[in-house]
């Protein structure tokens, strides 16, 4: 069964403690997550928009890249004491009780 996002931040903070030394502080982090998300935005624009590859450049594994963001997060949620899995379930819920009729009446979404 994979990890929870509790559990994911379990082993991301005893990794960082254990390989790491120590995190980076909450404004790299924030640098870095910005990075990884480009280089996400990147492979997408190439594998499914209208850029091409380089010649020589790779064609990177997505799930890699929405995994180095999800790391990077991870460190930025366990720095500043945020519990990701309640966070996500409180976002989730907000969106619901927002977005509810919206989507569904919104004629740019029908087929």
């Amino acid at each position: 069964m994979p990890p929870t996002l509790s559990e994911c931040q379990q082993i991301v903070d005893d990794w960082v403690r254990e390989v790491g030394v120590r995190y980076f502080s909450e404004l790299t982090n924030t640098a870095i997550l910005m990075e990884e998300v480009g280089e996400l935005a990147r492979l997408m624009a190439r594998r499914y928009g209208d850029q091409s590859f380089k010649v020589g450049e790779k064609d990177a594994d997505p799930g890699e890249e929405m995994a180095d963001v999800l790391f990077v997060l991870i460190c930025l949620a366990n720095q500043t004491g945020v519990d990701l899995q309640e966070a996500f379930a409180q976002s989730m819920q907000k969106k619901t009780d927002r977005d509810r009729a919206r989507h569904r009446d919104n004629p740019k979404l029908q087929e």
